[in-house]
């Protein structure tokens, strides 16, 4: 999942424990069941809604398998309906927690985030109450190797993107929230490949965690929504994610 930094992101996804990757096999089962549902079928070339999600899922390297297996569930067996509910909140010391959930109960949901909240020094709070902290954008990571960036910026900007960041390890391209799966799509058409394309909540502002206590209890958080099949995605706007206790 991903704070700030579109990079820890990345490097998260690399080290997770068992518990979260068969959380994350779960949750994009969960996607794709609602993007059979609301997109049209089971067949991607016809569903662009369930094209993006298996883009996203291969980018978090979901086997195959999983992907086929959860898509023949989704339109034969599946008959959960899922809810899509942002909570917000404040981490130790004030950090903004942002928490995107997909569930089948909403009490359930509820409860767990209240109880992870609770437990490590942080507390939920009421709709609005960090997310004016944040802009909403389709985020798309490249990798940097080999991409010239004046052929970059031409084809970010022939394609409709916003703006984009050429760094070390990753071109960073931001877009409109909506215009997500048309700039993925054509970029695609034009050779690129993606590390991630996912919508991001960006902080404006960002807070630095020094207290040893602060840095553990968060760290503890963030494990605790890794772990949790209903949380889809979460965002904070700590600084210094690489200080934490994990």
């Amino acid at each position: 999942m991903s704070g700030h930094s579109k990079w820890n992101n990345i490097k998260r996804k690399k080290e997770k424990t068992d518990g979260a990757k068969a959380a994350v096999f779960t949750r994009f089962a969960r996607e794709i069941a609602v993007a059979v549902k609301e997109g049209g079928g089971m067949d991607p070339a016809n569903n662009g809604k369930l094209r993006d999600v298996i883009a996203k899922a291969k980018a978090s390297n979901v086997p195959n398998e999983n992907i086929q297996r959860a898509i023949k569930k989704a339109g034969s067996e599946d008959k959960n309906n899922y809810e899509g509910i942002m909570y917000e909140g404040y981490g130790p010391s004030g950090v903004a927690v942002m928490v995107s959930t997909l569930t089948d109960s909403r009490n359930r949901t509820a409860a767990n985030l209240r109880h992870y909240f609770d437990k490590y020094g942080a507390s939920l709070g009421a709709n609005g109450c960090v997310s004016y902290l944040f802009s909403h954008k389709g985020v798309l990571l490249v990798p940097a190797e080999g991409l010239d960036e004046e052929k970059l910026m031409e084809d970010c900007f022939d394609v409709g993107a916003e703006d984009f960041d050429l760094g070390e390890e990753y071109a960073e391209i931001t877009t409109a929230p909506e215009n997500l799966h048309t700039v993925r799509e054509a970029l695609e058409a034009k050779g690129y490949t993606f590390a991630q394309a996912e919508d991001q909540y960006i902080p404006s502002t960002t807070t630095t965690l020094s207290d040893p206590d602060d840095l553990k209890r968060m760290g503890q958080l963030l494990d605790a929504l890794e772990e949790d099949e209903d949380v889809q995605d979460f965002w904070h706007n700590m600084e210094n994610e690489e200080d934490l206790d994990r």
